[in-house]
């Protein structure tokens, strides 16, 4: 089954061409299933990236998709245009009434920033308090995921001395989660952070169970079952080239940074870098929605009963 969106959203034609099944509005219309209702709060400057990154992958499941695109009522983005903006986005004041079988809460490159000193705090935990009356599963990303785990356990965000930047080994942790169903023991996930959660942190916290994890940089996936979420502090959703595009906006901006890890062939940035994580991240994606789909409610209204 396809994921439902706006035929004029740009990641339609984008999805359509890498054979992603999509659907229009008038043809979801005439088919007499319900679709799962997923929204994602895009807090990442590079919106139009993210909607595609996301997309693909809830979109490839063979169930049908309806996605909502949700921002910061208060917040106006720089990177991406108004009219962008005004056509596809809710704020999430006035979508709040709704409930959604999931909600993906992406990162955002403010982790310098204490959580409190973020100019959308307030309604951002607004948000997250939402989810346990309005969302069936929540899946926090990078910072997404930090800042949830932060406001529901406290547990804290450390700034690293080096950035964590490239591609790193993680093991699988919990083989019998039904998050990680066909996952190889070890896999390859995409990092790119200058924070960090501490294993020992999460440990202390009764209910937590991390998932995935790497001797290098630490948990990357943590199952909240009170909380019906999950935290992921790194990015399965990266496409072959992100990783590159942030390197080289580095070099040109003369910002002191290492070339990616594990990355580019033989480490050397001339060359074109592999995608050694594609699979796992349709593994886990899938699994997610697939998860949602056998346990939210057929009505909606009945989501946080």
């Amino acid at each position: 089954m396809p994921i439902k969106i706006p035929s004029d959203l740009p990641a339609y034609d984008v999805l359509t061409r890498e054979g992603v099944m999509v659907m229009s509005e008038d043809q979801a219309a005439r088919q007499d299933i319900r679709p799962l209702h997923i929204g994602l709060l895009n807090l990442m400057p590079k919106k139009i990236q993210t909607e595609n990154q996301f997309a693909r992958l809830i979109g490839a499941t063979p169930l049908q998709i309806e996605l909502s695109l949700i921002r910061m009522t208060e917040h106006q983005t720089r990177n991406t245009a108004a009219e962008h903006m005004e056509e596809f986005y809710h704020p999430f004041q006035e979508i709040k009434h709704r409930k959604f079988d999931g909600l993906i809460i992406t990162g955002a490159p403010i982790e310098h920033l204490e959580f409190d000193k973020v100019t959308y705090w307030d309604e951002l935990r607004e948000v997250f308090a939402w989810t346990q009356s309005n969302v069936h599963s929540t899946f926090g990303v990078c910072w997404g995921g930090m800042a949830m785990i932060n406001h529901f356990h406290g547990v804290k965000k450390h700034m690293l001395n080096n950035k964590a930047f490239g591609c790193f080994r993680h093991r699988n942790l919990a083989p019998a989660s039904p998050y990680l169903r066909g996952f190889s023991d070890d896999c390859v996930v995409p990092v790119s952070r200058w924070t960090e959660m501490k294993q020992a942190e999460i440990d202390a916290v009764p209910g937590l169970r991390t998932l995935l994890g790497s001797d290098e940089v630490g948990p990357c996936l943590v199952e909240d079952a009170a909380h019906r979420a999950l935290y992921i502090f790194n990015h399965f959703e990266y496409d072959s080239d992100t990783l590159k595009q942030e390197y080289d906006r580095d070099v040109a901006a003369g910002t002191a940074i290492n070339v990616p890890i594990n990355y580019y062939p033989e480490n050397d940035p001339t060359k074109t870098p592999q995608n050694r994580w594609r699979s796992h991240a349709h593994l886990l994606y899938g699994n997610w929605i697939n998860e949602i789909y056998q346990t939210t409610p057929f009505d909606l209204e009945a989501i946080g009963h």
